[in-house]
């Protein structure tokens, strides 16, 4: 669909002078579709007909449904508009889910053409830079020649509203992915016939033996709001990907999880970035303390630095891009060798 549909419009600042933003989600979030007039000039009527049908009008068995037709829970030429899009008729259309979004097309800017100016780089800009780095991760086919390990990223709906949904990180999906996976047999650990139980244990031995990256965007220093940042803590859009570190548990980051990153890094020369949030200020958090505590899984959070986080046009460095690649793809390639080496005493 080419043009915009949906608009919801705001009071203008003239109108109400308040200094909040505030606003009431069930009267004041209508989206306008167009205007009386244009809709029934498009259909050729002076006025409304009433419907001819009442609560009480007699149908037969076979015009009865449950529920009211789309057509006649929603607005016609939407269902219309939808149908032409599906390339099906409007009557084949039983139901649908309809989400607004912007359809400003995103775009780069900067003086240097340095900046990424986009709707919702949290979190696409993650789940791209993890599945390009998991495809170039596997380019040679060599790639898996000597892997002991599975290569797998988890791309969650329903993170901005609490992940507990059948397709969000706080469902049962990764770990019914996850044991699916650990009972499968390799060269390598293909079981004797003195084991028959050797399937006992492997899904907690593969949680222990797995490593987490929580991949979501962070947050850039703001210029005009500098003074919201721990002085020794202000990322930079454009150097490096960000390690994610709370105190409190926010975030799932340790010190075993920097020590592999920074190691990671170090084999595809990828600058990194440490970001900690002041004591005094509040701190948001991602799906990694969920995650990390219903598997046990050694975690660790990431992302890039990014402004305006959360609204609907937000800004990104255009090299963080490439850095966010080449990290998840050095990950990828070098765990399997790099975990042994890690020793926590």
């Amino acid at each position: 669909m080419l043009n915009a549909v949906l608009r919801i419009p705001t009071l203008a600042v003239h109108l109400d002078r308040q200094e909040t933003f505030s606003f009431n989600k069930e009267t004041q979030l209508f989206p306008i579709a167009g205007l009386i007039a244009a809709e029934l000039n498009r259909q050729g009527k002076i006025k409304e007909e009433p419907s001819s049908l009442s609560p009480t009008s007699e149908t037969s068995s076979e015009d009865f449904s449950p529920l009211k037709s789309v057509a006649e829970r929603h607005h016609p030429y939407i269902v219309d508009l939808i149908a032409k899009e599906a390339a099906v008729s409007s009557s084949d259309i039983a139901d649908f889910e309809m989400i607004l979004y912007d359809t400003h097309k995103s775009c780069i800017g900067g003086l240097n053409d340095e900046l990424i100016f986009s709707a919702r780089l949290d979190n696409l800009e993650m789940s791209y830079c993890s599945t390009i780095g998991l495809i170039n991760s596997l380019a040679s086919r060599s790639s898996l020649q000597d892997e002991h390990c599975i290569r797998l990223i988890s791309l969650f709906d329903h993170e901005e509203i609490g992940s507990m949904t059948a397709q969000g990180a706080d469902s049962n999906l990764l770990p019914a992915i996850l044991r699916r996976l650990s009972v499968l047999q390799s060269t390598e650990t293909r079981p004797s016939a003195q084991d028959p139980d050797w399937t006992a244990t492997a899904y907690e031995q593969t949680l222990s033996s797995s490593f987490l990256i929580s991949a979501d965007m962070a947050h850039s220093v703001n210029p005009n709001y500098a003074g919201k940042y721990e002085a020794d803590h202000k990322p930079e859009m454009n150097k490096g990907t960000v390690i994610k570190i709370n105190a409190n548990s926010r975030y799932a980051t340790n010190s075993p999880g920097i020590v592999l990153l920074r190691e990671v890094a170090s084999r595809i020369n990828v600058p990194l970035q440490l970001f900690v949030v002041r004591n005094d200020s509040s701190c948001g958090s991602t799906i990694g303390p969920m995650l990390s505590a219903a598997l046990g899984t050694r975690t660790l959070d990431l992302g890039n630095p990014q402004l305006s986080m959360h609204s609907i046009r937000e800004t990104g460095g255009v090299y963080d891009v490439e850095y966010g690649i080449n990290l998840f793809q050095s990950f990828f390639e070098n765990f399997s060798e790099l975990e042994k080496k890690i020793l926590v005493d």
